[in-house]
């Protein structure tokens, strides 16, 4: 069922609609009040990735309410909106922000960038993500050291404006069809670099490139997309390993399997690319 967007229920003071519970609230004030008395160094990605871990995996968690609101779920996640959700907290616990409206403001900009002004404004590809959150200052784009960034990802979007019947508010607002278009077309040619799957080894070099806790954006060779799934990087005294929302185990897991071997295991995925959380201290 599709909600409409009132007035929130915390009569907050924030310029766009949130669809939210006193829970999630409750929740994110209890998670960055918590992470203040970590120890110094302690990796605050991690922390909060794994208080999400045994929460069921539900897929597209944003697509409830219609006109679009900064829809704010701590108790389900996809792939995406446990990305969004560790990076936003990370970030206020960073920047020494524990008020929940910070957070949805953070959470706001990391999901739409310049302002929530309905779906389209959403952003909808990983590769925009990674390339608007490195410009606004909340992400690093890592493409080097080569190796083990061996590979180049030249982007040719197109999947969601050719498939606008396999996305719900595609198919309410087929005039949304056209900015989605023009999105993709802004990457149309682009080339970034990634480790690719063959270069995935338990080895001095990839762990000095990668760090726990970075964002691991899994790329394919799927027509039309770009990346396929994302998570959190672990390292292991086995190798990498991945923290994520996992539509296999329908719940949030840290994976025990290897990086490597959850590569292998798809034929589509060609390799990761990574984004670091920036340190704002």
């Amino acid at each position: 069922m599709l909600l409409v967007c009132v007035a929130d229920w915390a009569q907050r003071s924030t310029p766009y609609d949130v669809v939210d519970t006193p829970a999630d609230k409750t929740t994110v004030e209890r998670l960055l009040s918590e992470a203040e008395s970590l120890k110094e160094g302690s990796n605050l990605t991690l922390f909060f990735a794994r208080k999400f871990v045994g929460l069921p995996y539900v897929a597209n968690t944003l697509e409830v309410a219609d006109p679009e609101c900064l829809v704010v779920d701590t108790r389900r996640f996809d792939c995406t909106t446990l990305v969004e959700t560790v990076t936003a907290l990370t970030i206020c616990s960073r920047h020494g922000d524990s008020r929940y409206e910070d957070f949805l403001d953070v959470l706001m900009s990391l999901r739409y960038g310049e302002s929530l002004s309905g779906y389209a404004s959403r952003i909808h590809y990983f590769t925009d993500w990674i390339a608007q959150n490195h410009t606004r200052g909340w992400v690093r784009d890592i493409q080097g050291p080569n190796p083990p960034f061996k590979a180049v990802q030249t982007i040719d979007l197109w999947f969601m404006s050719r498939n606008a019947d396999k996305y719900l508010m595609l198919r309410r607002h087929p005039e949304f069809v056209p900015e989605i278009r023009r999105q993709e077309e802004i990457y149309k040619g682009r080339k970034f670099r990634y480790i690719p799957k063959s270069a995935v080894v338990n080895s001095p070099s990839v762990r000095q490139a990668v760090h726990d806790g970075d964002i691991i954006a899994i790329t394919t060779n799927t027509p039309g997309l770009d990346i396929a799934h994302v998570g959190f990087a672990v390292w292991k005294k086995d190798g990498l390993h991945l923290l994520n929302a996992s539509q296999t185990h329908k719940k949030v897991v840290e994976e025990t399997m290897t990086l490597r071997t959850y590569l292998d295991r798809h034929k589509s995925f060609t390799g990761f690319r990574v984004a670091r959380i920036r340190n704002m201290n």
